[in-house]
């Protein structure tokens, strides 16, 4: 682990409370710690290679601390059972997750939505009984990489609440989209809440104040506490004006859910559901020309006239890509409280 401060060109600082940590070592840590609440060592690979990625592409919160959400989550004490198929068709199947963790649950899912398509150039998969799935650009990176374009929508216990609502109703529910092209995989990814449940548990775990609009208490306050958000829940993105927006989406995608069968394992409409689609682009164009296309697509965008002081006109998941590379070689920047938490479990 090189703990020495950065040159200044480095994409993270080097602070007080943090820590360099090589990919290998990042690895090393998140496996031990993820076979320390109960997985085995394949599972732990499936869960660190995402938290991995993550943390290269910029996401801080969705990397090595998700360990610590599952290690407090209720679900893990609950046990676990096989995932397994419980209905299907040459174009769709239907899993039961067994109450393993997402981050596994939904790796077999997308895995499958790619078999199917590979056989019938289209594919519908869902996956109940989990949850912490993380980051949809994850599975749906590996779709496309294949050929395929693909959309994965998640739903999720109440963790957002509805505007003029005191109480939270839906999940945080991201959705994300890719497409292949000549240059690889482009995906976008949304979250439908102004901030991530994730993050909000890593403010509170770090005892750091919540931006401005997010946080809501327990009896429907805005608030900037993050422990305090926990307990209540947050607001969908927007802001004040176009709040509808994300609600709006975010309502969809809880009824996407129910389509990946949420309501089966709990009973509850409002729950854990992971639905994946996947579409060879073949079944639908002549020519087997679409990623020519979508580079065609993208250099257009790209080319347009920029606004005084812009240097570029970026793409959806463009900054993420490159910052992957970069932090393969200059290394991850992660919390010191965090790594010794996790050491602590």
């Amino acid at each position: 682990m090189n703990q020495a401060t950065p040159p200044s060109d480095k994409l993270d600082a080097d602070e007080p409370d943090t820590m360099r940590l090589t990919e290998a070592d990042a690895r090393a840590i998140g496996e031990t710690a993820v076979q320390r609440i109960g997985y085995g060592a394949e599972d732990a690979r499936i869960v660190v290679d995402q938290l991995i990625d993550n943390m290269l592409c910029g996401y801080k919160f969705a990397g090595l601390p998700r360990i610590l959400a599952m290690a407090g989550d209720k679900k893990l004490k609950q046990g676990r059972t096989p995932i397994k198929v419980v209905k299907e068709t040459p174009v769709s199947a239907l899993m039961d997750g067994g109450n393993n963790v997402g981050y596994v649950a939904c790796y077999h899912a997308a895995h499958k939505a790619l078999e199917k398509a590979r056989a019938h150039g289209i594919a519908c998969v869902g996956v109940y009984n989990s949850y912490y799935s993380g980051r949809n650009a994850y599975f749906v990176e590996q779709i496309v990489k294949q050929g395929y374009v693909a959309m994965h929508s998640a739903s999720a216990q109440p963790h957002v609440v509805p505007p003029g609502a005191t109480q939270p109703a839906l999940g945080t529910n991201p959705i994300c989209f890719g497409f292949p092209s000549e240059e690889g995989p482009i995906t976008f990814d949304i979250g439908t809440a102004s901030l991530m449940w994730g993050d909000i548990m890593l403010h509170a775990h770090l005892g750091e104040p919540l931006p401005e609009g997010v946080g809501i208490d327990a009896q429907g306050n805005p608030t900037r506490d993050a422990a305090a958000a926990l307990k209540g829940g947050v607001t969908p993105f927007g802001g004040k004006d176009y709040v509808y927006k994300g609600y709006g989406l975010s309502f969809a995608i809880q009824a996407l859910g129910l389509l990946a069968g949420s309501f089966i394992a709990q009973g509850a409409v409002r729950d854990y559901g992971f639905l994946f689609w996947a579409v060879n682009p073949d079944i639908m164009l002549p020519g087997n020309d679409f990623k020519q296309r979508m580079s065609q697509y993208v250099r257009e965008m790209k080319a347009l006239p920029k606004q005084a002081g812009v240097k570029e006109i970026r793409i959806p998941s463009e900054r993420a890509n490159k910052e992957r590379e970069r932090r393969r070689v200059e290394g991850i920047v992660v919390k010191r409280k965090v790594i010794e938490s996790l050491k602590a479990l």
